[in-house]
């Protein structure tokens, strides 16, 4: 799911979230200054932000993207349909799950002890606020200044003659061949309707063919064509970016689908179903097998919600929730089009660059790029790439050469997401075509790349490579490749770290780091990682890396208090973690005794965060900050001061319970000093922004940090500068 930090420009008052306010008994609590720490109860629910509430809060500052005018409208519009895909996967997973614990009877889940029960309650007032904002920004900010830009969406009751004949061709000729509507009686129930799919609900009016009279029938929209059509333009050009929904064409025309009756009304619905895949894996045989029949039912999961055309009558409304088996606190209204997601291919149909962000592409890596023998570089010294403001193409370029490399003799990766045609699984294609051995751990159980996964595991199959499905019971996550090369009599491994997937087109959006070595127990290491997937043996003793699930929720505490034990011993102290979410208890624990010990702690979180800074006498020393702006904050850096003797970390791992022990993680020291500078040069850079930063308040809301003129600092701007800071 493509999340970005959240951009409110008016903030909920807490009570919107079911929360205590910031000035609550739990402040009067933690008010005595000198009060031990011993005394604090940190496991106090007030202390936790709730992770759903903070996930929409999170999508919330998605949806302020479409509604800031700095940015060009298209891409206004693009993260209007990015918060719309984000509420339908956090309904598809995050809602389901709850769902599932209501009916389980489950007292209370997370540190902030609420129940499933009254988490769905504060999540429907909010998904509420936040679907009206989405078709407010839509219906009083963006449809107008699309219009402005003469990019047009016409209702069928503006078409004219000319636009009206063209549509019903394209009806006759496109749309009826394969459109089946459904006319509902005990003979035909109401059909099983597919996961997010754009369907009508019609009430008609007259008897059938076979003197029946109903009254309902269902149409769904075909998912085998556009959303969007776009509309011919006249003689003079004009109207050259109409354009009309196709379930406007559907709806104009419907009356030809049932002849002999008569539509009375015609309502769009869509329904939302449970879409997470759950596994009995110690029950299974064949992990592949399993999930691809798990695929097919992913369509057709329990119903979790309904979004419906506000216009439908109650009678209709109460036929569809007694149907679907729904109450009415899953229903939510729709004042216009119903998925706003179908936005997104005017996106893609316009891209007048205009309208879009300036392009950038990103900068060839001045050891890295052109002809470079790769290894050759990295057995000098170790690189980092900073994507996307650095090509992704060194990573492509480091298995091709190593296919073509006759002293190359294995090549081992992991993949999580690739995409469908991935330049990555090209090389190693080659390298399993060149008698290499190739092995690939690829994960299967990425959620919503699954099918994308299998192909691949058969297509590097076919090649020749060794394919492994990671552990049973466990995500394997970490992002890491390894060449093993033979330089004279020995062998020599050259790896590569990541904290981002080898996906080389969201290389172009995310912000994550890759880092190149050739450092020998990095390297070791990384072998016996390998091992580990492949042959399930024991790990042996790490040189350098921490690796979930066996240690890195323990080291990470280890590091966090030794801060704080410096900060008691008057040493200077200092976190600064940058991360996709902050959710595991006892982190956030060890994180408000560090505060309490007087640690300055900085946190860059972009998504869901449990934390609650500003407590007076507990997080008065903790700031977190959520950077939103064009590309996806993806990157996990470390930095811990450690008495004048800093350590920093990448990781593929945010603080999250499910990183830290149901997932294969690593965290890997950067070892270059030059490298540890110029990351903590960003980490930095990341605190100064005062254009795209929000600040995460006591009470769980987000406040902007909005400067202007000559003292506008923008990180991503920086970045795109390549001077911002030294290169390794």
């Amino acid at each position: 799911m493509w999340l970005l930090p959240t951009l409110v420009l008016y903030l909920p008052h807490l009570n919107k979230t079911g929360l205590h306010s910031g000035k609550s008994k739990l402040n009067k609590n933690m008010s005595d200054e000198n009060q031990n720490i011993d005394t604090i109860d940190l496991s106090n629910p007030e202390l936790y932000i709730n992770r759903e509430t903070s996930l929409i809060e999170f999508n919330r500052r998605v949806l302020e993207h479409a509604r800031d005018d700095k940015n060009p409208i298209l891409e206004r519009l693009r993260y209007l349909c990015i918060s719309s895909g984000n509420l339908d996967e956090f309904f598809e997973i995050r809602v389901a799950g709850l769902k599932q614990q209501e009916s389980l009877g489950v007292s209370s889940i997370g540190p902030d002890k609420k129940t499933p029960h009254e988490v769905l309650n504060v999540i429907r007032k909010n998904c509420i606020d936040v679907i009206n904002e989405q078709y407010d920004i839509l219906n009083s900010c963006l449809l107008p200044e699309l219009e402005k830009e003469q990019i047009r969406f016409i209702p069928r009751d503006q078409w004219n003659d000319g636009q009206k004949e063209y549509l019903h061709k394209f009806f006759v000729d496109s749309l009826e061949p394969i459109l089946s509507p459904l006319g509902i009686d005990p003979a035909h129930p109401f059909p099983r309707i597919q996961n997010k799919s754009l369907c009508f609900i019609l009430s008609l009016n007259g008897k059938d063919a076979f003197g029946r009279n109903s009254g309902k029938a269902v149409i769904q929209a075909p998912i085998s064509l556009p959303d969007v059509i776009k509309l011919p333009a006249d003689q003079d050009d004009n109207g050259e970016h109409d354009y009309v929904f196709m379930s406007s064409i559907i709806h104009c025309f419907a009356d030809e689908l049932f002849h002999g009756m008569k539509v009375d009304g015609m309502y769009q619905f869509r329904v939302t179903r449970d879409s997470d895949l759950i596994l009995a894996e110690d029950e299974m045989d064949d992990l592949v097998r399993a999930m691809e029949g798990q695929l097919l039912s992913r369509r057709y999961g329990d119903v979790v919600r309904l979004e419906i055309d506000a216009e439908c009558p109650n009678d209709i409304l109460n036929y569809l929730l007694k149907t679907l088996k729904l109450e009415e606190t899953d229903v939510y209204l729709i004042h216009g089009p119903v998925n706003l997601s179908r936005f997104m291919s005017i996106v893609e149909m316009e891209a007048r660059s205009e309208l879009l962000y300036p392009p950038y592409t990103p900068r060839k890596s001045g050891k890295l790029g052109g002809n470079a023998d790769i290894f050759k570089v990295l057995s000098k010294q170790d690189v980092m790439l900073h994507h996307p403001y650095d090509s992704f193409s060194p990573v492509i370029d480091f298995i091709r050469q190593a296919a073509r490399d006759p002293n190359v003799l294995a090549i081992k990766q992991t993949l999580y997401r690739t995409g469908p045609n991935s330049a990555v699984v090209d090389a190693l294609v080659e390298a399993a075509t060149a008698l290499k051995e190739v092995i690939v751990i690829i994960e299967i159980r990425a959620r919503f790349d699954e099918a994308d996964n299998i192909e691949l595991a058969n297509r590097l199959q076919q090649a020749g490579a060794q394919v492994v499905y990671g552990v049973v019971g466990f995500k394997t996550h970490v992002k890491m490749a390894m060449v093993v090369r033979r330089e004279g009599k020995h062998f020599k491994r050259y790896v590569h770290l990541g904290t981002g997937n080898y996906h080389a087109r969201t290389a172009l959006t995310y912000v994550d780091y890759g880092l190149f070595s050739s450092d020998k127990e990095l390297g070791e290491d990384v072998h016996h990682v390998f091992l580990q997937l492949t042959s399930l043996g024991k790990l042996s003793k790490l040189n350098k890396l921490i690796q979930s699930p066996f240690n890195m929720q323990k080291v990470m505490v280890e590091k966090i208090n030794r801060e704080a034990a410096n900060a008691e011993k008057g040493l200077p102290a200092k976190i600064i973690v940058k991360l996709n979410a902050l959710i595991e208890a006892q982190v956030i624990q060890a994180l408000y005794r560090a505060s309490m010990a007087g640690v300055e702690v900085k946190l860059i979180i972009r998504g869901i965060c449990r934390l609650r800074p500003g407590i007076k006498g507990v997080s008065e020393n903790i700031e977190v900050r959520s950077v939103v702006g064009r590309y996806l904050e993806h990157s996990r850096v470390l930095y811990f001061h450690n008495n004048n003797k800093p350590e920093v970390f990448c990781s593929s791992a945010d603080w999250m319970e499910r990183n830290f022990y149901d997932r294969v993680e690593i965290c890997f020291p950067i070892l270059s000093k030059k490298i540890a500078d110029m990351l903590t040069c960003h980490l930095d850079a990341y605190l100064r922004d005062n254009t795209q930063s929000w600040i995460l308040q006591p009470d769980g809301n987000y406040r902007r940090d909005v400067v202007t003129g000559e003292d506008a600092f923008t990180v991503q701007n920086a970045f795109m500068n390549p001077d911002a800071c030294n290169k390794n």
